[in-house]
Formats: C-alpha cells, sequence, structure tokens
C-alpha cells in the first residue's frame, strides 16, 4: 500500500454533529455507502478508505447558507481535512474531481460546503506545469525588471482584422510589452483567428524590427474541440507568435492536458466561468484550491483581477489569489506569472504593490485604462509605467503626477 495521502480542506456546514457529517462524507466518497457491506472489509477501508485527519470547529451560522438546508439552526460549521489515499486516487485529475469534490457537493445534510485548499503528495509532481511561468514570460517580453505592462484590443468585440491590427499598431508604438485578444474574441465569422493573424504578426514583426523589441500578443484560440485549438495554435506558431489566450473553464481539464503537451505557446490563462464556483461564500471553492490544479496542467500566466477591479471580488480576494499563484507547489518554477487586471489604471499600481509583499513579478494589464486615458493611448500606457515608478520610490501618486502630466491626466479622470 502506498503511503502517501491527498489532504483536501473542506468547510463544512449543518444543523446537525459536523464531525459526524465530515466522517459521513469520507466513508461515502470512498469505500462506504448508506449500509454496512459485507465486502468492505478492514483490509479494503486500510487500503481505500479516506479518513478524517483534523476537525476545526467555527462560529456557527444563525442562517444557512444553502437555501434547500435541512434542520433548525444555529448551524454548525467546522474546517475539516480530509485524507484520501493516494492509492485510490492515483494522479488522475478526473479521478480527484470526482472523488474528492464532485460528490460532496451532493451529501445530504449539508446547510454549506467550500472546498478551500488541496494538498497533493509529490507523486503528483508527474503533471508538466507551466512551460515559461514568471521567468519564460520575462524572456519572451524582454522585461527583466519591473511589472509587465499589458493592455487588450478594445473594442472587445466587433472589429475587423484590419481595425484590430490598427489597434495593436498603437499599442506597439505607445510602448505595451503585451497585447491580448479580449476572452470573448475567439474564432467568429467577421474576425477568424487565421485572418487576425495574418493580420496582426506583421505589424509585430515590423514592430520588433525597427525597435528590436518583440511585443508578446496572445492570440485567443479557444475552441471545445481540441483538434481545432491545435489548429488555431499552429496557425499562431507558424506566424511566429508566441502566446495564446486561453478560457480554461470552457476547455475544461482534458483540452487543457491536450493543449499543453503539444503547445509551443506561452498559456495566458483567463478563468472566466471561475466565479460560478466561488462567488457564493457558503457554497463553492476557493482559488486556492481551484488554481493549483491548473497551474499543474501548464498554465504559465493568470489572470486574478485586482485592487478595486470592474468585477464582484474584494480586494482582500485579489491579495490571496496573488499569493496562491506565486507560491510554489512543488518547484519553483511552477508558479504562474500573476496578471493583475479588471479596470485597472495607474491608480491602483500603489496599493497593488504593497499589498503583495512589494513584487514586481507581475503583469498589469490595463484596458480602459489604457485606451480610455484623456491624452490617448500612449498617454495611458506611460501613466501606468509613471504610477509604478511612484510604487517603487514610495511615493504619493499625487505628489508624483505634479511632475508627470500623463499620471495627472489620469488621476483627473479615474481619481
Amino acid at each position: 500500500m502506498n503511503s502517501e495521502w491527498i489532504h483536501v480542506t473542506y468547510r463544512l456546514e449543518t444543523s446537525g454533529d459536523v464531525g459526524a457529517l465530515a466522517e459521513k462524507i469520507a466513508s461515502d466518497q470512498s469505500t462506504g455507502t448508506f449500509t454496512e457491506l459485507p465486502g468492505e472489509t478492514e483490509a479494503v477501508r486500510k487500503r481505500c478508505a479516506a479518513r478524517v485527519v483534523k476537525l476545526t470547529p467555527l462560529e456557527p451560522a444563525e442562517q444557512p447558507s444553502l437555501p434547500d438546508a435541512q434542520g433548525q439552526g444555529p448551524y454548525n460549521r467546522a474546517h475539516a481535512v480530509i485524507a484520501y489515499p493516494l492509492e485510490a486516487v492515483s494522479t488522475d485529475i478526473a479521478a480527484l474531481m470526482t472523488i474528492t469534490i464532485g460528490g460532496v457537493f451532493a451529501v445530504r445534510g449539508l446547510s454549506g460546503v467550500r472546498v478551500m485548499d488541496i494538498d497533493l503528495p509529490q507523486a503528483w509532481d508527474c503533471h508538466p506545469g507551466p512551460q515559461f511561468g514568471i521567468a519564460g514570460s520575462r524572456r519572451l517580453t524582454g522585461v527583466e525588471k519591473g511589472p509587465i505592462v499589458a493592455s487588450i484590443i478594445k473594442p472587445s468585440l466587433g472589429l475587423l482584422p484590419a481595425e484590430t491590427a490598427e489597434v495593436v499598431q498603437l499599442l506597439c508604438d505607445a510602448g505595451v510589452d503585451f497585447i491580448k485578444d479580449d476572452e470573448k474574441l475567439m474564432n467568429p465569422g467577421y474576425s477568424s483567428v487565421a485572418d487576425r493573424v495574418k493580420a496582426i504578426m506583421p505589424v509585430i514583426k515590423n514592430h520588433e524590427q525597427k525597435t528590436g523589441k518583440k511585443v508578446m500578443y496572445a492570440f485567443g484560440i479557444s475552441s471545445a474541440d481540441p483538434d481545432t485549438m491545435m489548429k488555431n495554435h499552429d496557425l499562431v506558431v507558424e506566424a511566429g507568435g508566441n502566446a495564446a489566450v486561453i478560457n480554461i473553464n470552457s476547455i475544461g481539464y482534458g483540452g487543457m492536458s491536450f493543449l499543453r503537451k503539444r503547445s509551443q505557446l506561452c498559456l495566458h490563462a483567463h478563468r472566466n466561468g471561475w466565479d460560478i464556483l466561488t462567488r457564493h461564500p457558503g457554497l463553492g471553492m476557493e482559488f486556492r484550491a481551484y488554481q493549483k490544479i491548473w497551474r499543474l496542467l501548464g498554465v504559465d500566466q493568470f489572470q486574478i483581477n485586482g485592487i478595486r477591479a470592474k468585477y464582484w471580488e474584494p480586494d482582500e480576494s485579489f491579495v490571496k489569489s496573488f499569493e496562491d499563484v506565486t507560491t510554489p507547489i512543488f518547484r519553483e518554477d511552477d508558479c504562474a506569472l500573476p496578471v493583475v487586471c479588471s479596470g485597472q489604471w495607474g491608480g491602483q499600481a500603489v496599493e497593488t504593490y504593497n499589498r503583495t509583499g512589494r513584487s514586481l513579478d507581475l503583469m498589469y494589464l490595463g484596458g480602459g485604462g489604457i485606451h480610455g486615458h484623456p491624452m490617448g493611448a500612449a498617454a495611458g500606457v506611460k501613466a501606468i509605467k509613471q504610477a509604478w515608478q511612484a510604487a517603487e520610490q514610495g511615493a504619493e501618486l499625487e505628489a508624483f503626477a505634479t511632475t508627470h502630466p500623463e499620471l495627472a491626466a489620469a488621476l483627473a479622470k479615474w481619481g
């Protein structure tokens, strides 16, 4: 018997005995069922049964997290760590999701359940992890230090390939290090991947010939059909491209595994759909658990929103996500480059810097914060760079802006 274990931490809530419920989950998700079985011998349990290894009580809740909860409050809550034998799960991601997560949400008696973390044994280092990660992203963008300043094609949808190429030229001239297709732009009839590649890559190459800098462009190549996705991948590679936007929840674990094994591109993950899994506070999954699987599958760059994001996510959640993607799982090089995004402009730079441990190993992605700058996109890029200079120097943005007109204009509009 392999003595290694997979530890999953759940936050459980029930009107009954939360410890008994944790034991029920461990049994139901491994060798047991609703009644005793003659075949569930001690030998079988020793080899394959899950077990509760830690239970940490939490403050009870007066109201249940789930609207269909049974029983009367107060609702008891606890963090339960359940250990699953590696012998029973192996190193397959589908097995992990089925055994440790999928069935747990169907357990009777729960009034709330949230997957908080997954701790994997060394055997799980068999997955490829990032091909480029932080170091490779810096090498491909030519940014040796400081944040990688990035932008998005705007409008998100509607531009024809030639019009998109004009925006790319504008952003290259403005001094960005990275440009990406919006996650919603994949392979529409008016702007196919093939046509975008034909229009955009000459702009990237001409800019490189003139300046010596190759701006990284990430094309949206996602498809539910792995063969189609690889055809899109190959179009980018053959044209000299080096990055792709991947809608990870849309292509799934199998699609990501298929792509990573064959990919020559730096894979920029957009996590749209993650909010379905996490937005309800009493139900779902923490990003800490979620992101580990995608990093093992090969995500190089991970979008994680940002300070004062335009979406629902609180700043504290972003800060935790930043720490999560930059914490090694097995090796230093299995970290993903955190992509700070969602309504970002220079105004959040100082707080981002201070709340992420004064880290500069990040991509700072501005869409409207660059295109919508009152002095134009080039000034939008300058304003972001100036804000990060202020952050590194420990200066207040307002004071720094007195000698930096681009930043001053951004503060006047959005500050």
